[in-house]
């Protein structure tokens, strides 16, 4: 996949950096690069549940990704700075569900900062262009936006990343087989 976009809130930008998980943003970074998808090039032709299990494979052989159970975030990394202090992002992949979840994710992400279980929250949603060719319900980078900026307008309070992604180019359409 290619990176269509990145959006950092409320600090997150400079956040990330201050607490050292540059690392882990950019290991992040580099498996959605490296999570190859192929779609064809029509409208809803493609399955949103097969792209988001092929980056959870990529996540999943991937050292300290751990997936979380349901009701909870999709994904945490953990990284220790010292003997008493663990740091940890959070990260929500939304490319298979109704566009209006998103804003169950970000509930997640709120309550997961709130708590203090996580430091930085990501949103990793298909872009404007791949979700045409994803169910007609899919999330899309717009919808998630909209969200994020006008709809639920308290998550901008907590740093928050909001990245899209591209498919890498047309092939056959990814079909629950």
């Amino acid at each position: 996949m290619k990176i269509d976009s990145m959006k950092f809130y409320n600090g997150s930008c400079e956040k990330i950096a201050r607490l050292g998980m540059s690392d882990m943003l950019f290991e992040l970074l580099n498996i959605l690069m490296n999570t190859r998808i192929f779609l064809e090039e029509k409208k809803d032709a493609n399955s949103g549940k097969v792209v988001r299990q092929q980056i959870d494979l990529m996540l999943e052989d991937a050292q300290y990704w751990v997936k979380t159970v349901t009701g909870d975030l999709d994904w945490v990394k953990s990284k220790k700075t010292s003997p008493a202090t663990t740091i940890k992002m959070g990260v929500e992949i939304q490319m298979s569900a109704r566009s209006d979840l998103v804003i169950r994710d970000l509930l997640h992400m709120r309550e997961s900062m709130k708590q203090g279980k996580i430091e930085i929250a990501v949103l990793v949603v298909p872009s404007d262009k791949m979700s045409r060719f994803l169910p007609d319900r899919a999330p899309s980078l717009s919808e998630s936006l909209r969200y994020v900026e006008k709809e639920f307008e308290e998550i901008q309070q907590f740093p928050l990343v909001l990245i899209s992604v591209e498919h890498d180019g047309s092939g056959e359409a990814c079909l629950v087989r």
